[in-house]
């Protein structure tokens, strides 16, 4: 089975804030790596494409069985989704943070 995997607005708002927040950093940074966020983002975006094939293998997220986060490692930490299995065929993400972040925004 195969899931059509869509991203809300506040999801991709997510996706660049999160852009903007690795690549000012590195800006700043003495010899940054300017390629970091484009990294970030990639990372993000496969791990979010693997829930076409497995959502059910994410780890629950409140008392909805259908309400989930997925954990995407990019480097010493990473990124979280937050998604919903809406139905036998579509996944709706809602929220990306940062693992270090306290909540999604």
């Amino acid at each position: 089975m195969t899931f059509r995997v869509r991203l809300t607005q506040d999801a991709e708002a997510d996706l660049k804030r999160l852009f903007e927040f690795v690549l000012e950093r590195e800006l700043a940074r003495d010899g940054g790596d300017l390629e970091l966020a484009t990294d970030a983002l990639a990372a993000i975006r496969a791990g979010i494409a693997t829930l076409k094939s497995s959502p059910f293998t994410c780890r629950k997220a409140g008392g909805s069985p259908f309400l989930r986060e997925l954990i995407i490692p990019f480097g010493r930490s990473g990124y979280v989704a937050l998604f919903e299995i809406q139905d036998d065929s579509n996944v709706g993400v809602g929220a990306v943070r940062h693992q270090l972040e306290d909540d999604y925004h």
